[in-house]
């Protein structure tokens, strides 16, 4: 498996796939690799001749409260893994090779109304989504890929990117690969390190609460907030303090109405030091 520290290296290998004529597909994470990780890439084999994985800790998407040095790099047991699945390449650069002029004097990427909805509003975090935009533009560019492959864990993210695509004319495919859960329910992610073991037995109420929201609406329920509240309780009473939980139309992601079809329930909360994501989407 090849590994490019710098831009230089990656832009002469992609030359030289592009004289091969084969197509790649390219998985952005930020390391400290799990089962939903893998997974990606294993769906991204199927949609390219060549597979090329990123691990960059992107200090632009973290905010004042969340510690960019205590993030988990894991790139050795990050490597084995990949290689375990045939990955072809990981580009692995520094921050200083993403963003050579430093943060400060970075043009920025936005996405109006995403990046400042949902997790950006509701946890104070009016520059994440932004960072998110702005980092995975430059990887594009960087990396030049056919297909780009997403967990649909981060349901909000794959939402964002799929928009910034479509509005910038970008020539790649987005994929959406279904998250990856525990045998509790809980999804797969690599903050669920901070969790203690107690933490792990308390975390899948969060999916619990989402499933039951889910079945109150195929049931007729039409009381949105009153749903929204009941899951939030349930969050709560769990021993979780919750972020958010909002009902919406899963592609738009407006409040919905009777008319909608497609609807995703997203919940974010706190337990200990993580923050936990996930969803539900589903069709009435």
């Amino acid at each position: 498996m090849l590994v490019f520290n710098q831009l230089s290296e990656l832009r002469q290998w992609r030359k030289e796939l592009a004289l091969q004529g084969k197509s790649l597909a390219f998985v952005p994470t930020m390391g400290n690799l799990h089962e939903g990780h893998i997974k990606l890439v294993e769906e991204a084999h199927k949609y390219a001749d060549v597979v090329i994985t990123s691990i960059f800790v992107n200090p632009m998407q973290f905010g004042q409260n969340e510690d960019l040095d205590a993030y988990p790099r894991t790139f050795t047991a990050d490597c084995d893994k990949l290689k375990a699945v045939n990955n072809h390449a990981v580009f692995y650069p520094n921050a200083k090779e993403v963003y050579p002029n430093g943060l400060d004097a970075q043009t920025y990427v936005e996405v109006p109304d995403t990046a400042h909805s949902l997790c950006g509003e509701a946890t104070q975090r009016p520059g994440h989504f932004r960072g998110v935009s702005t980092v995975v533009t430059k990887l594009f560019n960087l990396v030049q890929p056919d297909v780009a492959v997403f967990g649909e864990k981060d349901y909000q993210q794959l939402r964002l990117i799929k928009t910034m695509v479509a509005d910038l004319n970008m020539p790649i495919e987005i994929i959406g690969v279904e998250t990856v859960r525990e045998e509790s329910g809980l999804a797969k992610s690599s903050r669920n390190g901070y969790l203690t073991a107690q933490e792990k037995t308390l975390a899948p109420a969060l999916n619990q609460a989402l499933n039951l929201v889910k079945q109150a609406v195929l049931n007729g329920s039409s009381d949105i907030d009153a749903l929204e509240k009941l899951a939030t309780e349930f969050i709560d009473e769990a021993g979780l303090k919750t972020d958010y939980v909002l009902v919406r139309e899963a592609t738009t992601m407006e409040p919905i109405a009777d008319s909608h079809k497609e609807i995703v329930i997203l919940a974010a909360a706190y337990l200990g030091k993580a923050r936990l994501l996930d969803n539900v989407s589903f069709k009435r």
